[in-house]
C-alpha cells in the first residue's frame, strides 16, 4: 500500500505542534508557579490542596438531602413530626456513643490539672463530674449501677450517662484542644511530651488560643510553644545564607481540625436513617422506618435470626427478653458496637441510650426560612480585647462560673482560652444574613410571634408574663449574705409551657423506651442543666473541602 508524503508529513508535523503545546501546557503549570498571577509562588510557604483527615474516633458522612421528621406511626399527632425537605452538608460523626472509658480520660485531666484540692478550681472537677445518682428509683433497687456503672472496668465501654448537656459541650470542647494539641506535638509545633509533663492549670491549651496568637499560648513558654522553620534557608544581599525564621502552625498549615462538637438535629437524623442504603441513582427507594432496612426489629438473618437489632424496652417489665432465648442481650444498656452499624458505618443510632444534640427545642421546624444546614440555637460571640489593645485570655482571676437551676456549679471558661463576648453593632450593621448575637428566638418565641404581641404599641414593652409564648417555669439559685445556696423553686399555677431557651432536643429512642422512639425522626427535649440514666450523647465535626471522597456511580 503506498502512503502518500504529503500525509505523512502532516501527520509527523500535527504530532510535533500538540507535543510543543503539551510541553508549554506543562510548563505553565509546572510546581510553583501561580495560575492567579504566574509568578513563582514558594511552595513550602503556600500549601497545596489536601483532603481533611478523620479525627480519632470519627467516621465520614457525606451530606445530601434528606425528608426530616417524617415519621410513619405518628401517634402523636403532633408538630413535631412535621416533614421538611432539608440539605445537609458533608461532616463526621462518632462511629459510637461517648463511652464511659472516653469520660473518665477526660475526668483524669480535669483532675491533674485543676486539682480539687486548689481553692482557685475546686469546682471545675466536680462541675464535670456526671451525676451517678441518675439511677436511683424509688420503687427499684439500683444501687450497684450507681456505685460501679461510671468507673467500673466492666463498664468501661458503655455509653456515658448522667452528663447534662452543658456538660457534654464541654467535653467536646476539651476534646478538640487536646486531639489538637497532640498534632501540633507530632509535628514539632509544641515540645515532645508537653501535654502530660509540662501542662498546669495556668498553661493549659487552647486551640484558638494558639491560633490567634501562639506566642502567648501555653503561658507564653518559648521551651513549650515552638517555631518551625521547615528546612528553608534564607539569602542576604552578600551572598550569604541562614536558616530561616521559624513559623507557628496556622489554619492554612492544614493540621489543625475542625471542633469537635455536638452534632445538630439535622445532622444527626439524618446521619440516624442513613437513607444511603435505600439509593438508586439520585432518588432514595422509599425512607426506612429504622436505621436499618425493613419493618422489623428483629434481624432476619440466618446466623443470628430473631435477635433484635437494637437494644430498647420490648414491653411492661421486658427490658431484655427470656433468659437464655435469642433478643437484645442487655437489660439496662449494653456495650457499644453490641449491634450491627447502619450504613454509614454508625452504631447505636437506635436504642441503648438517647443522645443530645445541639439544638434548642421548638415545636416546628422553619424550612421556609432555612433549609440548608438546619439549626436553632445560634449565639454569636467574638474574642474579647482587653484594656490593653490585646487579646484577653482567661486565667484564675478574670475565670467565670455559672450557677445551674439545680445548683450545680460549672466553670463557663478555663485558663488558657480566649474570653468572648456577645456581637455587637460592629458585626451586625446592615447585614441581611444576621443582625443580633443571641437567634435562638429567631421566628419563634420572641414577640414578633407572640399571639398576644401588638405591633407598634407601648404596652408590648410591659406585657404580661402570661402572654408570652413560652411561659416555662423559672426556678432560680441565689446566695445569701453568708454565702450559703438558696434554691426558689417556681410552684406558679399559672405556668403553661415547659419549653423555653434552655430546653434541648435529645433524639434516638434509648434502653428505657419502647420501639416507637427508636424512628430517627422522634424527637423529645429536656433541661440542659440536667442529666438522667438514658440520655448519652457523641461528637461531630464539620466536613471542610468537598462534598464526597467518592466517585459517583450509578447504584450503591
Amino acid at each position: 500500500m503506498k502512503v502518500n508524503k504529503i500525509t505523512v508529513f502532516r501527520l509527523m508535523l500535527s504530532v510535533i505542534v500538540a507535543l510543543g503545546f503539551a510541553s508549554c501546557s506543562k510548563k505553565s503549570s509546572s510546581k510553583g508557579s501561580s495560575r492567579a498571577t504566574g509568578w513563582n509562588v514558594d511552595s513550602k510557604k503556600v500549601q497545596a490542596a489536601k483532603k481533611q483527615e478523620a479525627g480519632p474516633g470519627l467516621v465520614f458522612v457525606e451530606g445530601g438531602t434528606f425528608t426530616m421528621g417524617k415519621v410513619q406511626d405518628d401517634v402523636m399527632h403532633d408538630w413535631n413530626n412535621t416533614p421538611t425537605q432539608q440539605h445537609v452538608q458533608s461532616f463526621y460523626m462518632d462511629e459510637t456513643e461517648v463511652t464511659n472509658f472516653m469520660y473518665l480520660e477526660y475526668l483524669d485531666w480535669v483532675k491533674n490539672v485543676f486539682s480539687p484540692t486548689d481553692e482557685n478550681y475546686k469546682d471545675v472537677y466536680n462541675g464535670v463530674v456526671p451525676d451517678t445518682l441518675v439511677w436511683r428509683n424509688r420503687l427499684g433497687y439500683n444501687e450497684t449501677m450507681t456505685n460501679n456503672y461510671l468507673r467500673h472496668p466492666a463498664y468501661a465501654e458503655y455509653p456515658v450517662v448522667g452528663v447534662n448537656w452543658i456538660q457534654a459541650v464541654d467535653f467536646a470542647k476539651w476534646r478538640t484542644d487536646r486531639v489538637n494539641e497532640g498534632i501540633l506535638e507530632q509535628n514539632g509545633y509544641l515540645k515532645k511530651n508537653s501535654k502530660t509533663e509540662d501542662v498546669t492549670a495556668e498553661n493549659s491549651f487552647s486551640t484558638e488560643a494558639y491560633l490567634m496568637s501562639p506566642s502567648t499560648a501555653r503561658g507564653g513558654s518559648e521551651e513549650i510553644v515552638l517555631q518551625k522553620t521547615k528546612g528553608r534557608t534564607v539569602k542576604s544581599k552578600d551572598g550569604s545564607t541562614s536558616e530561616a525564621k521559624g513559623v507557628y502552625a496556622q489554619r492554612s498549615t492544614g493540621i489543625i481540625m475542625p471542633e469537635y462538637r455536638l452534632p445538630t438535629e439535622a445532622e444527626w437524623e439524618y446521619a440516624a436513617a442513613a437513607d444511603v442504603g435505600q439509593r438508586e441513582y439520585n432518588i432514595y427507594k422509599g425512607q426506612k422506618k429504622y436505621p436499618w432496612s425493613g419493618e422489623y426489629t428483629r434481624s432476619g438473618k440466618r446466623q443470628n435470626r430473631g435477635d433484635q437489632l437494637a437494644n430498647f424496652k420490648q414491653g411492661n417489665g421486658d427490658y431484655g427478653g427470656i433468659a437464655g432465648w435469642s433478643d437484645d442481650g442487655a437489660d439496662i444498656t449494653n456495650a457499644v458496637k453490641s449491634y450491627p452499624a447502619n450504613d454509614f458505618g454508625l452504631y447505636d443510632m437506635a436504642g441503648n441510650v438517647a443522645e443530645w444534640v445541639a439544638d434548642v427545642y421548638r415545636p416546628i421546624i422553619d424550612n421556609e426560612a432555612n433549609d440548608f444546614n438546619y439549626f436553632r440555637g445560634n449565639l454569636y460571640t467574638k474574642n474579647k480585647i482587653g484594656a490593653d489593645g490585646k487579646l484577653e485570655i482567661v486565667t484564675k482571676e478574670n475565670m467565670k462560673y455559672d450557677t445551674l437551676s439545680n445548683g450545680k456549679v460549672i466553670a463557663r471558661n478555663l485558663p488558657g482560652e480566649i474570653a468572648q463576648v456577645p456581637v455587637d453593632e460592629q458585626e451586625t450593621y446592615l447585614r441581611q444574613n444576621f443582625d443580633k448575637s443571641n437567634n435562638i428566638n429567631y421566628r419563634d418565641g420572641d414577640r414578633q410571634s407572640s399571639k398576644y404581641y401588638n405591633f407598634g404599641s407601648s404596652e408590648a414593652e410591659n406585657e404580661k408574663e402570661i402572654d408570652k409564648m413560652y411561659n416555662s417555669p423559672k426556678h432560680n439559685v441565689t446566695t445569701d449574705s453568708l454565702g450559703n445556696m438558696v434554691r426558689k423553686y417556681d410552684r406558679s399555677s399559672k405556668r403553661t409551657t415547659l419549653i423555653n431557651d434552655k430546653i434541648r432536643v435529645y433524639k434516638g429512642g434509648s434502653w428505657r423506651d419502647r420501639a416507637y422512639w427508636l424512628d430517627p425522626a422522634q424527637r423529645r427535649y429536656f433541661p440542659q442543666d440536667m442529666a438522667t440514666d438514658y440520655i448519652g450523647f457523641r461528637c461531630a465535626m464539620s466536613r471542610v473541602g468537598s462534598k464526597s471522597d467518592k466517585r459517583k456511580t450509578p447504584r450503591n
